[in-house]
């Protein structure tokens, strides 16, 4: 079975997991094989104990037939509750399942030392309410779930109804959104991903769109020989007056990351003077006046790339030196306040390469988010043309072109003032240095989240750019 560090990164919908399933064909084989790979998860992780197989009357509650004959054959003490007759090839799995059955109710399932929910998997369309409710409320002991915990719908992580909380999660061939997305992410507990036989080639039938954020999706830029300075790429960075730390930050992050150039551009002397003494490796641009400063900056033909958000007034001048920026046809990042500057005004931001939003700067701009992260912001990609990285706990990544990627590896002491800024600052950097802006977005992701690791709890944002380069490094170290 795969360990998260291996699994592969793309995640198949339950409608793209069922169509894996017919395009293999051998239903009964595969289940056999899953109940089987379930069987074996929990006899490698816990001790003999009463176990109670919860199983519903489709294929994952096939699979927990099987998986208690198998952990009978073991020597444990198994038996099976049917919250209704099994049908179609749940019904062969039931017909070899010849140990005991008992009532499906809220008694048995406290009695359990351990409880198999094999339930629904992660195809469930409705909520899970009234008796299967009941009994998995009830549950004291362990739940080990297969497919998915049981009201946790695969394709958003949200939970329909009801939805106990698992120490262990047995999935087949590719993982679910659900798996990766909050909550469901957290309600699987640990992870499991089994190979039950169905061909890799199935994958170029169906053609996934939604992966797993992982360094296999991306390769990081690396100079080369003949690399100097400007061939690394060139930032600019807006810098407000009230939050000059903010674009600080993120020109710290974008050196840290590769940038060959990173420019400060201020409009006013005291910001410029604080720039100049704190980033002292940056360039600093100063002119009297955001109108005077955008000609500086499209006066030079090598500043492509420009991120502007960070500590910046969400008022109509950020929002005119968008407009501006990208009716010259730069490359641009927005955050913070660059979004919220256009609030009302969505369409300010058509063309722009990266926009970062937190779950209410999206709101303000696009409408609410709702339980379905993946869809809202692939909605709101397609629409503005940009790259759009809606970031949290699980961060979704989305292309104007339906890609999108779930990032999981974010810890939560990420959730402190100036993250962001740096974040937007790494994405910059790698734009500037060539990388394609979706993965440029995705890299940035994946990138905080593996230093936030690193640092671990105690976190400030200044803690993130000098670690950049560890993890840049770990990821040489693994790709060969």
């Amino acid at each position: 079975m795969a360990t998260q560090r291996t699994m592969p990164s793309e995640l198949l919908t339950p409608a793209e997991m069922a169509q894996a399933d017919h395009l293999a064909g051998n239903g009964h084989g595969l289940m056999e094989a899953a109940g089987r790979a379930v069987a074996r998860a929990i006899l490698a992780r816990f001790r003999p104990a009463r176990v109670l197989v919860l199983a519903g009357p489709g294929l994952n509650g096939g699979d927990g037939y099987v998986a208690a004959r198998h952990l009978e054959s073991a020597g444990w003490d198994v038996a099976v509750a049917a919250l209704a007759p099994p049908r179609g090839e749940a019904a062969l799995a039931a017909a070899s399942w010849r140990g005991p059955m008992r009532e499906f109710s809220a008694a048995e399932a406290q009695r359990a030392g351990l409880v198999v929910d094999a339930l629904y998997g992660a195809g469930l369309s409705r909520p899970l309410q009234g008796l299967a409710a009941e009994v998995l409320g009830a549950v004291a002991a362990p739940i080990v779930a297969v497919d998915i915990p049981s009201g946790v719908c695969g394709a958003t992580g949200a939970v329909r109804g009801f939805a106990a909380q698992a120490v262990l999660s047995v999935t087949f061939f590719r993982r679910k959104p659900g798996h990766l997305l909050l909550p469901g992410r957290d309600l699987c507990g640990e992870l499991l991903l089994a190979d039950i036989g169905l061909p890799p080639g199935v994958l170029e039938s169906i053609q996934p769109a939604t992966f797993a954020n992982t360094p296999g999706l991306w390769q990081l830029p690396r100079p080369n020989a003949t690399s100097h300075k400007h061939s690394r790429g060139h930032v600019t960075i807006f810098s407000g007056t009230a939050m000059a730390g903010a674009a600080l930050l993120a020109a710290r992050a974008a050196r840290r990351m590769g940038a060959g150039l990173v420019t400060l551009a201020c409009t006013e002397p005291a910001s410029a003077a604080l720039h100049r003494q704190a980033e002292p490796g940056a360039l600093v641009l100063e002119a009297p006046g955001m109108e005077a400063l955008l000609r500086l900056i499209l006066d030079d033909a090598r500043r492509q790339v420009i991120l502007l958000g960070p500590g910046m007034p969400p008022d109509a001048t950020t929002r005119g030196a968008i407009r501006t920026l990208l009716g010259a046809r730069r490359r641009l990042v927005l955050d913070a306040g660059a979004l919220t500057a256009c609030t009302g005004q969505p369409d300010a931001l058509q063309g722009a390469a990266i926009l970062t939003p937190h779950a209410v700067e999206f709101e303000r701009l696009f409408g609410a988010v709702g339980e379905d992260r993946l869809a809202a912001a692939r909605r709101a990609a397609r629409q503005w043309g940009a790259v759009v990285l809606l970031k949290g706990a699980d961060s979704v990544i989305a292309a104007p072109d339906g890609r999108a990627a779930i990032n999981h590896n974010a810890p939560p002491w990420l959730a402190t003032g100036g993250t962001g800024d740096v974040l937007a600052g790494v994405a910059a950097a790698l734009l500037a240095q060539g990388m394609p802006a979706f993965e440029a977005a995705c890299a940035a992701a994946w990138l905080q989240g593996d230093v936030a690791g690193r640092v671990g709890a105690g976190l400030i944002a200044e803690d993130l750019p000098g670690q950049l380069a560890q993890s840049g490094k770990s990821i040489d170290t693994q790709s060969h």
